[in-house]
């Protein structure tokens, strides 16, 4: 029922961008604005919690615990279990803000830095590596954690609910079938923006290089093209196209930065990577407590705090299809891989990128700033063309963004699949197309009233209440380990007794 719910309530949505776009576009906007100023501050330590949490389970007692029985062994190699990870996760993002954000951050900085300067250029590093570091890998962790979790060692259901419902009070227990909803909520309308975002960049990807316009039309023809592509992926299954795409993205997404890397500014490169990793892990607490009340600035409002509740939206899509995919794991191998190799693929990613872009903008005077205030898409293929085979890498970049915009609709349809079949992990073929057209439809819709940022901003709004079912998730979370660290103990204790029974005997 809080399925059909879920879906009806999409269709409003949908229906009301359609009929009144400037109207849902006010409302939500207020809304943001609203929940910004007021739960800014729960954000804030809300994620730097579940840092905590993670980094805190992995070296406990409790990290040696296994998800699954004890001869469960991993059904995917650490590369392919890594690199759906990645693909799931944020891959799209780093593509689309891997110029654009460094180079917005220098020119727009923090609040207390000086804009277009040498500082700026180190602050805007240093906070696109903290947006996109251990912080939101955190929050993917911890829920992906909490379901599978459940799921292996208890033998519940792959949902949200599964968590929940362990708890012992009785209020919890009966809203546990809406935080389902929520779930479902969140993951359509973010992949729904993905898809949007996908569409946007690759076409002004063609429009540099073949002159296509930059249209509407163009931008549904892109999203209907890849949504047939997503589901030719995701009908074939998980060990077969999904995996197969996500290896083949992260090999091409490695070539492009080597190739940047490489023919960019080497040096300033890795001197980048090097100096924003020490001031990253030196500042990493007063970031990320940082609310900035007397500056009265909205910077860390339209930035870190937006980030943060992105993230939480996304947690339940990206935490269930990391759950998917990680049976035969210990939980500190789990959240080792889910946090820190992630955040480090990114660290590098963003070196590349936005130190090429910001050496560039400083000492070459390509104008990245001003294609960024023109147009957040083309950014990318900006920094391409002041490069040697800017056209090749023009051409490779288009592909990647294609690719992970086709991992991120396949993991979600199968997400979408599993939550709309009370926890099936493998959801009929039936569903997974049903809801790519929604999916789907929601981009196109939106698109053509001139919703997308409506709907984008939609999401952040539905993250408050999906942040306090977070925090139920890593309670239940914790109860489990504790109970099952004892009952695992109280066995090896017994076993241990017999042991020396047997032989005194």
């Amino acid at each position: 029922m809080q399925i059909i719910l879920s879906a009806g309530f999409i269709l409003l949505i949908v229906l009301w961008g359609i009929v009144a776009p400037a109207s849902m576009a006010a409302v939500f906007d207020v809304l943001l604005a609203a929940f910004t100023r007021n739960f800014g501050w729960f954000y804030l330590w809300l994620v730097l919690g579940l840092v905590i949490f993670a980094f805190f389970v992995a070296f406990s007692r409790y990290g040696d615990l296994k998800l699954g029985g004890e001869d469960d062994e991993p059904e995917f190699s650490m590369g392919s279990w890594f690199a759906l990870l990645f693909a799931a996760g944020m891959g799209i993002g780093l593509v689309f803000y891997g110029v654009a954000e460094p180079v917005s951050h220098w020119a727009d900085p923090p609040p207390g830095v000086a804009p277009r300067t040498a500082d700026s250029a180190g602050a805007a590093m240093r906070y696109v590596f903290f947006h996109w570091g251990v912080h939101p890998w955190a929050v993917f962790g911890v829920v992906a954690l909490s379901i599978a979790f459940f799921h292996y060692r208890r033998g519940e259901v792959a949902l949200i609910s599964s968590a929940t419902s362990s708890l012992p009070w009785r209020p919890v227990r009966a809203l546990s079938g809406v935080f389902d909803g929520l779930a479902v909520v969140a993951t359509a309308f973010g992949v729904a923006a993905s898809l949007g975002v996908g569409a946007l960049q690759i076409n002004s990807g063609l429009h540099k290089t073949l002159g296509i316009a930059i249209s509407a039309p163009w931008q549904v023809g892109l999203i209907a093209a890849t949504t047939v592509v997503f589901l030719l992926s995701a009908v074939s299954g998980v060990d077969k196209g999904v995996k197969l795409l996500s290896n083949f993205n992260l090999i091409l997404a490695a070539i492009l930065a080597l190739v940047v890397f490489v023919l960019g500014p080497t040096v300033a490169i890795i001197d980048t990577f090097t100096t924003t990793l020490g001031s990253y892990l030196s500042e990493i607490i007063r970031m990320s407590l940082r609310a900035a009340p007397f500056s009265g600035s909205g910077w860390v409002g339209t930035w870190t705090i937006f980030y943060w509740a992105w993230w939480i939206s996304w947690s339940p899509f990206v935490g269930l299809f990391i759950a998917r995919v990680s049976r035969g794991r210990t939980i500190r191998e789990f959240i080792l891989g889910t946090v820190l190799a992630p955040s480090l693929a990114a660290f590098l990613w963003f070196s590349i990128f936005g130190g090429s872009a910001l050496f560039m903008q400083i000492w070459q005077q390509v104008p990245l700033a001003d294609a960024v205030r023109a147009d957040v898409a083309t950014a990318l293929f900006t920094l391409f063309d002041a490069l040697p085979l800017g056209g090749v890498m023009s051409v490779v970049a288009i592909f990647l963004v294609l690719i992970f915009v086709v991992t991120s609709g396949d993991s979600a349809v199968l997400v979408l699949g599993i939550m709309s079949t009370r926890g099936n992990p493998e959801p009929p073929t039936r569903i997974k197309i049903v809801w790519g057209v929604l999916i789907a439809g929601i981009a196109i819709s939106l698109l053509l009233a001139g919703g997308l940022k409506a709907v984008q901003t939609a999401t952040i709004v539905f993250a408050l209440p999906f942040a306090f079912v977070i925090i139920l998730m890593t309670v239940a979370l914790w109860r489990a380990m504790r109970d099952d660290w004892k009952a695992e103990n109280r066995r090896e204790r017994e076993i241990r007794r017999r042991v020396r029974e047997m032989m005194s005997k």
